[in-house]
């Protein structure tokens, strides 16, 4: 089976993980792909597939006969979908030898336009795979998933020389906590590979340090016509601590190594408000005084409206993985030179964001990022292509046949 046939089996699964429950998983439908893909390990030849109780997938392939002494190498990917979006009935649509320009997805009123996405050009004559506008397609991290069972697979039928591979699939890697349970002593790798990033020869080893921040704000509501000098309206207050933040330090202000202050979410009443940000930085000392500047935001408000109106909570997520890769650069070198065998130029640039691997290298498993070959992940205008996937698919393989050496 090819990657892209399995990935139109894996997104008609709705696996979409929920931030706000705090079951594990957060939903139980991640089950649902998790038991398929257990017996379809077991059918391709991984005999000790399984999956925990906590939802996450496990498997070993065997080194070949004379190739024990070679490094375990493990690659991993999630099942969950992005929250932000529908992730439920998705219907992928194929487009064949794509001509590069505008996509109508649908009768959603929405399309995937080179305006938008000028990457589209580059994928002119491929086939191309969308959604029809009314839900996201789930190639985050699906395609992943796809990838190495395809690569697993043709490993074991092909009878490709390899060290000890390990193979493992994760719930709620999209609400942070992919790697909470992850077992990585009963896992068994030396070192690993998630596969869940972008392009297809793109190869990351950096990523933000990352920080949740829900700033809470008790206001004083009396009647507006006699609330001179008394009313204390949260909303208001909400709006003032997000203007002392940096200008221009938003997602949409920023790229490559620059950080920013990311307003998620904001509700409330004059009585109370909630805001939710995300903090990030691929620098720790910049991280720090980003996380120095809330605080001092919320001394400030304090000191002009009353101690008690701004509650600050900062939450540490996941830190930048690129201290733990350093040491064992090998695994970008092999990835590189996977990449290239294949005739592209190999990329190496820092993840906007993170992976599972981020946390996996700091619980002792080194593990930088390989590309999917997917673009536009969490909302209706994500797309990958089938060459993509095969070309992703190769690079496993092509790892693969570097630890072998």
């Amino acid at each position: 089976m090819k990657a892209y046939e399995r990935l139109l089996k894996y997104v008609a699964i709705h696996t979409k993980s929920d931030d706000e429950s705090e079951s594990v998983p957060s939903t139980a439908r991640q089950f649902d792909l998790a038991k398929l893909l257990v017996e379809e390990m077991k059918s391709i030849g991984v005999a000790d597939a399984h999956v925990d109780d906590m939802c996450y997938v496990y498997g070993s392939i065997p080194a070949s006969k004379g190739y024990e002494d070679k490094p375990a190498i493990g690659f991993i990917a999630h099942m969950d979908t992005a929250p932000d979006f529908n992730g439920e009935n998705v219907r992928p649509r194929l487009i064949e030898n794509y001509d590069g320009g505008e996509v109508v997805l649908g009768d959603s009123g929405r399309s995937l336009r080179p305006a938008e996405f000028p990457h589209l050009t580059n994928l002119k004559g491929r086939t191309l795979i969308v959604t029809d506008g009314t839900s996201l397609l789930g190639a985050d991290d699906k395609a992943g998933v796809a990838e190495i069972m395809t690569a697993a697979e043709r490993i074991i039928k092909g009878g490709m020389p390899h060290g000890k591979l390990l193979l493992a699939f994760t719930p709620d890697e999209e609400v942070g906590r992919g790697a909470d349970h992850f077992d990585v002593e009963h896992f068994g790798a030396d070192f690993a590979y998630t596969v869940d990033g972008g392009q297809e020869n793109v190869i990351e080893y950096e990523n933000f340090n990352a920080a949740a921040c829900r700033v809470e704000i008790n206001g004083f509501n009396v009647h507006p016509g006699s609330a001179k000098n008394t009313m204390i309206n949260a909303l208001l207050v909400g709006c003032e601590f997000n203007s002392m933040l940096p200008s221009g330090e938003t997602p949409r202000d920023t790229m490559g190594y620059e950080g920013f202050f990311h307003l998620c979410d904001m509700k409330g009443t004059v009585e109370h408000a909630v805001m939710d940000y995300i903090i990030r930085d691929h620098s720790s000392e910049i991280m720090t005084a980003r996380k120095a500047t809330i605080r001092h935001i919320e001394a400030l408000l304090n000191e002009k409206y009353g101690e008690g109106t701004v509650k600050v909570t900062l939450k540490d997520q996941y830190l930048n993985m690129v201290e733990k890769i350093k040491p064992c650069f090998h695994l970008i070198e092999n990835a590189c030179e996977a990449v290239r065998e294949l005739g592209m130029e190999s990329v190496t640039e820092p993840i906007r964001g993170g992976t599972d691997g981020a946390r996996l290298s700091f619980m002792g498993l080194p593990c930088p990022n390989l590309g999917t070959g997917g673009y536009a992940y969490h909302g209706p205008y994500e797309h990958i292509t089938v060459e993509g996937m095969e070309l992703a698919t190769e690079v496993i393989l092509g790892i693969v046949k570097r630890y072998a050496k």
